[in-house]
């Protein structure tokens, strides 16, 4: 059976239907014996499934598929994920090739995209900065009371995800509640995380004693979004000690942009009626109304996007962050002297914020004569950290839906992801964990 089909009811092999576990992929074996590793765990074949179940690999509560989990569960630790980056000039285009993998790209295109990481050195900062991240929720858990270890893991370079499930084996945990280092629905920021976990489960031979859970999407958590808050207070604060009137200034709130045709299958698409971004733009759309209305009421305020990738002729989600500052720059009707750029789609500054944020972004604004300051992202202010504590807390306690801390005009998110959610149309569905298949 290939790995984006799966008969429905059916076996789908891996251990499917309560059968032995896989043993751990030959390729992977030798590549861990040689010590460094420059391949993400394979693909997986399939899910394991217990006897009854709706959700592959999921623990008791979760799996029948319920929206939220409302019963306690006793987690042995946390997986902390990550997308992964380069530590080193070497690195750069095995990493690429991992973010890439199945898409058929040349090295000579990667090398293009590479530039951007060997301009740092061939560094990318997002793993210090997980790695940092994975020591303040450490902290904040034990501040807590909470006694539970965080194995941090990456999709696409080391550590790897298999690599954190193996030691998380090793110390004897059965149970996992996954943190994904992501806020948003869409298939890269969920779904493909989904997908990764099933690889590694099965990479590791860990499909039938290893469950792994993950948190509810996190975009309209208050503790995520209040660092957002305090930068747009101060960086609207200083703009207008600089001399800016309110109607001078103009919020940028950048994320990622995505294929239309991806953004359409996002968010549940079957139990929302979205607009032509799906879910993944509606949830943008409402955390940065939210910010907007606790930091600066009155100040404009747009969503845009950034990062666009892929052929000219495949529609992605607009307007590009440089075309709008563009603009701004030169519409005299609207009167914008001013740009506050502000990264909520992202939670630390890693390399898409650097280049095409601090770089290109403000490159762009400068040369269209404004004035431009960029906010900070979560990073680990203690109210981001806050945040991904309590979502571990609803889980741990099986807290009622009503009673867990969202604003927005959306409901807190889906503990367990529905049917077909966050689709990727060019890939297929690929075997995936934490939600209800396909």
């Amino acid at each position: 059976m290939s790995e984006s089909t799966q008969a429905s009811g059916g076996c789908c092999g891996g251990g499917c239907c309560g059968g032995a576990a896989v043993q751990a992929q030959p390729e992977l074996q030798q590549a861990q014996q040689q010590g460094r590793r420059e391949t993400k765990a394979p693909a997986a074949s399939g899910v394991h499934l217990e006897p009854g179940a709706a959700v592959p690999s999921a623990t008791a509560p979760a799996q029948a598929g319920p929206e939220h989990v409302e019963e306690p569960v006793a987690y042995d630790g946390i997986l902390l994920s990550g997308f992964g980056g380069p530590e080193g000039q070497d690195d750069v285009l095995p990493f690429l090739r991992n973010v890439t993998r199945g898409r058929g790209i040349p090295d000579e295109r990667l090398e293009e995209v590479a530039t951007h990481y060997r301009h740092f050195g061939g560094v990318s900062p997002i793993n210090d900065q997980n790695r940092e991240l994975k020591a303040a929720l450490e902290s904040a858990l034990a501040d807590a009371g909470l006694d539970l270890p965080v194995y941090w893991g990456n999709r696409n370079w080391a550590p790897y995800l298999d690599e954190a499930l193996q030691q998380a084996a090793d110390a004897g945990a059965t149970k996992l509640l996954a943190i994904p280092t992501s806020a948003y629905s869409s298939y890269s920021s969920c779904r493909q995380y989904r997908e990764d976990w099933a690889d590694a489960l099965e990479a590791t031979g860990l499909q039938a004693t290893m469950q792994i859970d993950k948190v509810r999407q996190f975009f309209n958590h208050p503790g995520f979004l209040a660092p957002f808050v305090d930068g747009v207070r101060a960086s609207v604060a200083e703009a207008r000690e600089a001399g800016f009137a309110d109607g001078e200034i103009e919020v940028l709130f950048a994320t990622h942009s995505i294929p239309t045709a991806d953004a359409e299958r996002s968010g549940a698409p079957d139990l929302h009626e979205w607009g032509p971004g799906g879910g993944y733009e509606a949830q943008h759309l409402a955390a940065a109304e939210w910010v907007m209305g606790e930091a600066a009421p009155g100040v404009a305020w747009q969503l845009v996007y950034q990062s666009r990738s892929g052929p000219a002729s495949q529609p992605w989600l607009e307007p590009d962050i440089n075309d709008a500052i563009e603009a701004l720059g030169t519409d005299e009707h609207r009167g914008r002297k001013a740009v506050v750029i502000v990264p909520i789609g992202f939670v630390s500054d890693h390399m898409e914020v650097m280049w095409d944020l601090d770089e290109e972004a403000i490159e762009t604004a400068t040369e269209a004569g404004l004035w431009v300051r960029r906010a900070p992202t979560p990073g680990v202010d203690p109210q981001y950290v806050g945040a991904l504590v309590d979502l571990v807390q609803e889980r741990l306690e099986g807290r009622p839906v009503a009673e867990r801390k969202a604003v927005t005009s959306i409901h807190p998110w889906y503990d367990v992801c529905r049917p077909g959610c966050c689709e990727n149309p060019r890939l297929g569905f690929r075997p995936a964990i934490a939600g209800l298949q396909p």
